[in-house]
């Protein structure tokens, strides 16, 4: 099985799912969104945040492909960049933090280990920019799909809560103090882009 993160760029973005292409919720604040959402408007207004951030700061995600298939995705930048971030009840994120603001994975493509390699892309993407750490809004009673990730997956990944609340903690992998995840990130990117062969991929770690 060949896998393969590509950046995500404006002429690959027809590959998110539908409703993710025209979902608007981190990019804008809620009174933002709620209008884009009721004009029709969210695939344009995704299209235009994607190519601020590409142009301002850089590659602001992924796109995960399996045998060249798409499988799933990932979105993540400076706080700056995500209005709806300043609406949660425990922000705001740290000045030394990236947020992973949402992923999504395919329910065929689940349970082969390309979640936690999509968190560690991210880490190697924000070290390699001089950030210390990746934070995100964990939902604590998460039941179903959504643009905000589970905080039991978020922990399941290395990441702890720095901020405690009942339905959106706020959570922190601090990647500089671990020396050992710095190596887990080279090793795991090191076998999923250079494994573009079709031979089985190793044991997750």
């Amino acid at each position: 099985m060949g896998r393969q993160l590509v950046p995500l760029t404006l002429d690959n973005l027809h590959q998110l799912p539908e409703r993710c292409r025209q979902c608007v919720f981190w990019e804008l604040d809620p009174v933002g969104g709620e209008e884009a959402v009721r004009c029709a408007r969210g695939a344009a207004e995704k299209e235009a945040w994607i190519s601020t951030v590409l142009l301002e700061w850089g590659s602001c995600g992924r796109v995960v492909l399996v045998d060249g298939e798409p499988a799933g995705f990932f979105l993540y930048a400076p706080a700056a960049y995500v209005p709806r971030a300043a609406a949660f009840p425990t922000s705001p994120v740290s000045a030394d933090a990236v947020q992973l603001m949402t992923a999504s994975l395919l329910p065929r493509f689940q349970g082969q280990g390309i979640g936690r390699v999509m968190v560690q892309t991210v880490a190697k993407d924000v070290l390699r920019r001089g950030f210390r750490a990746v934070e995100a809004f964990g939902d604590g009673r998460w039941g179903r799909p959504a643009c905000v990730l589970p905080a039991e997956y978020l922990l399941a990944v290395g990441f702890k809560t720095v901020r405690s609340h009942p339905r959106y903690p706020r959570m922190r992998l601090d990647l500089r103090s671990t020396v050992s995840w710095k190596l887990d990130v080279e090793r795991a990117l090191d076998q999923l882009l250079g494994a573009v062969h079709k031979e089985p991929m190793p044991r997750p770690l």
